[in-house]
C-alpha cells in the first residue's frame, strides 16, 4: 500500500510539472512568435526548490543581463569575506602635537568603504561621520593644523570604472566609480527648473558645466557626462517645462569632494587649518610620491555597517557602485590585486568551483552595468539554488525586492535588455527558482516577462 501511495505521489509531481511546462512553453513561444525571434534572443530557465528541472528555453544560452549580474556578486561577497565584513575609514596625523597645534599633516584613509556618507543607514549618515570625526580631533587635543588635509585614497588602483561601461552611463549617479575613498555613494544632485540650474545637493569642487539642455516632454530625458577627476561636466537632453526636477550624478572626484567638506567642518568648529586639501592621486599626477597614513597616532576608526546590510541594498535598490567596490575587494583580499579584471576574474573562479560551467558565466563587472556580460538563464538559477542552501540566503533573499507582479525577485533593465532571476512559491505551495533574460525585444519586456512569469503563481 505504501509503495502504490509513493508511486502515486510521484506520478502526481510528475503530471503537474508536465503542465506547468506546457503552460511555460506555450506563453514563451507566443511571445517569441510574435516578438520576430530571429531578432529577438531569450534564455528561460525553472526548477524546483530541490533543483530538479521544470521548464528551458535556451537556458543554456548567454545574454547580456543587466542587474540580474548582482545576484553572483552579492552571493560571491557574502560567502568570501562574511556577512559581518566592514570596511573601515581612519584619521591619523603626522608630526608633532604641541599645546593644540599640529605641526604636521592630518590623514584620513580607507580600505574603500561604499557606505561613507550615505543616507540609508540610520547612525552612518553624513552628520554622524562629521561628529565622530570633529569630537576625534577635539579629544586628541587639536585645535590648531599647521600642515596639509591628506585625503588617502590609495587603497585602490586607479582605474575607478571598470572597461566596458557606456559613456551614456557613466556621468549618471548609476554609473559612479569606486576609489579609495568613496563619499556619499559618489553622487550628487542638481535641481533644475526647465533649463535652468536652481542649486546642487553640494557644489562639486573644481567642476565647470556645459548646459545643453532643452525643455520639452513630460519626463527626465537628461544625461549627464562626467568622467573620473575631470573639472568639465556636460548635461545634455530634455527636462519637463515649468517644474523643478531633480537630476543626479556621478561626482568626478569623491576623495578631493570629501577633503574640501572636511575642510568646512573644521572651519565650523573653530579648528585652525591654513593648509590645502590634497589627494594622493593629485600628489601621483602632479608626479610627487603619495603620503602613506601613519599607523600610530590613529584618532578615529570608523567602521561600515555589516556586509549584509550594505548587500541589502545593494539587491533592492541596485547600487552599481557597490558592486564594483566588492569586485574591487574581492581582488584586493584574494588575490593582492585590486583590479577590475582580478575581481571579476575571482567572481568566476568562485562560481566555477560551485558547480557552474564557465562557459555560461562570461562577466565584465560586477553590477550588470556593462553590455559586455553575458550569463546564462541556467547559470543564474545554479547561483540561486546554490545560495539557499547557505547559512547567509536570509541576508541575501531579504534584499530581492517585490516586483508589480507580488513576485520577490531581482530585476534587470537596460536597453532592449530586461531580465529577471528569484524565487516564487506559488498558490499550491510549490517552490520555484528561475531566471528569465531577454535581449533585443522591441517592446515592453517588463510586461512581457511578467506575463510568463505569472505561470508559476
Amino acid at each position: 500500500m505504501k509503495k502504490t501511495f509513493a508511486v502515486l505521489a510521484i506520478s502526481s509531481q510528475l503530471i503537474f510539472a508536465q503542465n506547468i511546462a506546457q503552460k511555460l512553453d506555450k506563453v514563451t513561444k507566443d511571445l517569441m512568435d510574435s516578438s520576430g525571434a530571429v531578432a529577438t534572443n531569450l534564455s528561460f530557465y525553472v526548477s524546483d526548490e530541490s533543483g530538479n528541472f521544470i521548464y528551458e528555453y535556451q537556458g543554456n544560452k548567454g545574454l547580456s543581463t543587466a542587474s540580474t549580474q548582482k545576484i553572483f556578486t552579492a552571493g560571491a561577497a557574502l560567502e568570501t569575506l562574511g556577512k559581518n565584513y566592514t570596511y573601515k575609514t581612519t584619521s591619523s596625523y603626522s608630526g608633532t602635537l604641541s599645546g593644540g597645534n599640529l605641526n604636521g599633516n592630518l590623514f584620513i584613509t580607507s580600505n574603500g568603504d561604499p557606505t561613507l556618507g550615505s543616507w540609508r543607514y540610520d547612525s552612518y549618515k553624513p552628520e554622524n561621520f562629521k561628529k565622530k570625526l570633529i569630537d576625534a580631533i577635539k579629544k586628541s587635543g587639536i585645535t590648531k593644523i599647521s600642515g596639509d588635509l591628506i585625503i588617502d585614497d590609495s587603497y585602490f588602483d586607479h582605474q575607478t570604472v571598470p572597461g566596458g561601461w557606456p559613456w551614456d552611463d557613466m556621468g549618471n549617479y548609476y554609473g559612479a566609480g569606486v576609489w579609495g575613498i568613496n563619499w556619499k555613494e559618489n553622487q550628487f544632485d542638481i535641481n533644475i527648473n526647465g533649463a535652468d540650474f536652481k542649486n546642487f545637493s553640494y557644489p562639486l569642487e573644481g567642476v565647470k558645466w556645459l548646459n545643453d539642455l532643452k525643455t520639452g516632454g513630460s519626463s527626465d530625458q537628461s544625461l549627464i557626462f562626467t568622467a573620473p577627476r575631470s573639472h568639465v561636466a556636460l548635461i545634455n537632453g530634455t527636462l519637463p517645462a515649468g517644474k523643478t526636477v531633480t537630476v543626479s550624478g556621478s561626482t568626478p572626484n569623491p576623495p578631493l569632494q570629501l577633503g574640501i567638506e572636511v575642510k568646512d567642518w573644521l572651519k565650523e568648529s573653530g579648528i585652525e587649518f591654513s593648509g590645502k586639501v590634497v589627494t594622493n592621486s593629485q600628489l601621483e599626477l602632479e608626479g610627487k610620491p603619495s603620503l602613506e597614513a601613519p599607523k600610530t597616532n590613529v584618532i578615529l576608526t570608523y567602521e561600515s555597517p555589516t556586509l549584509d546590510k550594505i548587500v541589502y541594498w545593494f539587491l533592492r535598490k541596485s547600487i552599481n557602485m557597490y558592486g564594483e567596490t566588492f569586485i574591487k575587494t574581492l581582488g584586493k583580499e584574494k588575490k593582492g590585486n585590486p583590479s577590475f579584471k582580478s575581481g571579476v576574474a575571482f567572481l568566476k573562479e568562485f562560481w566555477k568551483s560551485k558547480g557552474i560551467n564557465p562557459n555560461m558565466i562570461n562577466f565584465a563587472d560586477g553590477s550588470g552595468l556593462s553590455p559586455q556580460n553575458y550569463v546564462s538563464a541556467k547559470a543564474e538559477v545554479q547561483a540561486l539554488l546554490y545560495a539557499k542552501k547557505q547559512p547567509w540566503f536570509e541576508s541575501y533573499y531579504d534584499g530581492f525586492p517585490i516586483q508589480d507582479n507580488g513576485m520577490k525577485m531581482k530585476s534587470g533593465t537596460m536597453r532592449d535588455t530586461k531580465s529577471y532571476a528569484g524565487y516564487h512559491t506559488g498558490k499550491d505551495g510549490k517552490k520555484y527558482v528561475f531566471s528569465i533574460i531577454i535581449n533585443n525585444y522591441q517592446g515592453s519586456g517588463s510586461t512581457e516577462l511578467q506575463k510568463i512569469l505569472n505561470v508559476l503563481k
